[in-house]
């Protein structure tokens, strides 16, 4: 079977564990013999665990995963899931007696959903429905080398996008992945779309999903003109979305390289996204080197490479996410 997602890299595998209760979920990307790894923060409003560990300046050169996840700041418990499976199997940073996973982790706001569906206050006990270390336990129990699933899954299942003409406009996001291979060396990106702006493709300028001129349509409203043309926008609390990911080559990366390739991996982020790294998000990218291909870094092409796959994926998330109907609300997919 052709793969052209995250898991084509060897070594790689990725696992979702989505909610059935409610729209949430978590996907989890295992290198359980380790990957040096960077990490770039752009948007205004993170959620992120570990990340002070990839600085190129200190000690840990390697990680045994990254975990993305919904449920706001409450969904980096997820990550103690992750690290329980990996000391289970011996994967980790060895620290005297003891191994120690490194798993850095980044979330997404999903806990709207349930606060506009369904008109409660934000102490509705489904909202308190989030990953948690059981959340991510499981998707390391469901990570595969297999061509990694997309669209309304893992830490996508509760992914909205175009939220600048109110929420009650805002379109279904959700989970994508793509890859590139070119001189026998693979960058590929997995990005979990949980954007305040509109989604295009960067390579016909299409709109491709967004806010919406109405709750009840299907039509877009395409906010950069709107907002060119002076249409007030009311932005969403800080904190209210974000889009992260992560970008991986089979390269080998020092650490200071694979800051940069995930500094570089944001452009994919600005072509596909407008606006991006706003006040309200907090748009986060990951970027891992397994080494497996044994070639020394390239990096004025794997950082071409990085961004456009990184683009790609967003607008795969985007095409593979379906129509979301939960409580009163509704969020469209472009299809």
């Amino acid at each position: 079977m052709h793969n052209d997602s995250l898991t084509a890299l060897e070594g790689v595998l990725v696992g979702h564990y989505t909610d059935a209760r409610r729209p949430t979920g978590c996907t989890i990307v295992l290198c359980p013999k380790g990957a040096v790894a960077g990490v770039d923060v752009r948007g205004a409003a993170p959620g992120t665990r570990d990340t002070e560990a990839l600085s190129p300046s200190n000690t840990v050169q390697e990680v045994q995963g990254v975990l993305l996840t919904g449920g706001s700041a409450y969904g980096l418990d997820a990550a103690g899931g992750v690290m329980r499976w990996l000391e289970e199997r011996g994967h980790g940073f060895q620290v005297g007696p003891a191994i120690v996973p490194i798993v850095p982790a980044a979330v997404i706001f999903d806990l709207w959903i349930d606060d506009f569906s369904s008109g409660q206050t934000n102490t509705a006990k489904s909202q308190r429905i989030r990953p948690d270390a059981q959340a991510g336990y499981l998707a390391c129990e469901a990570a595969t080398s297999e061509p990694v699933a997309q669209g309304n899954v893992g830490a996508g299942t509760g992914a909205t996008l175009g939220k600048l003409n109110g929420p009650e406009c805002a379109m279904k996001g959700g989970v994508g992945s793509a890859s590139l291979c070119v001189n026998g060396v693979t960058v590929a990106a997995l990005v979990v779309c949980n954007a305040l702006g509109d989604v295009i493709d960067p390579q016909t300028g299409q709109l491709l999903a967004g806010a919406r001129v109405s709750p009840k349509s299907r039509t877009l409203l395409d906010i950069r003109q709107a907002q060119l043309n002076g249409h007030g926008v009311t932005p969403p609390q800080a904190g209210s979305n974000t889009t992260i990911g992560i970008v991986a080559t089979d390269a080998v990366l020092t650490k200071p390289q694979a800051h940069r390739l995930a500094q570089v991996a944001h452009d994919g982020l600005a072509r596909s996204i407008r606006p991006v790294h706003t006040p309200m998000d907090g748009d986060t990218l990951f970027a891992l080197g397994t080494g497996t291909s044994g070639q020394a870094a390239d990096m004025m092409l794997l950082s071409t490479l990085a961004a456009e796959v990184t683009a790609m994926a967003v607008v795969n998330a985007v095409r593979a996410a379906k129509d979301l109907r939960f409580g009163q609300g509704w969020w469209p997919a472009m299809g």
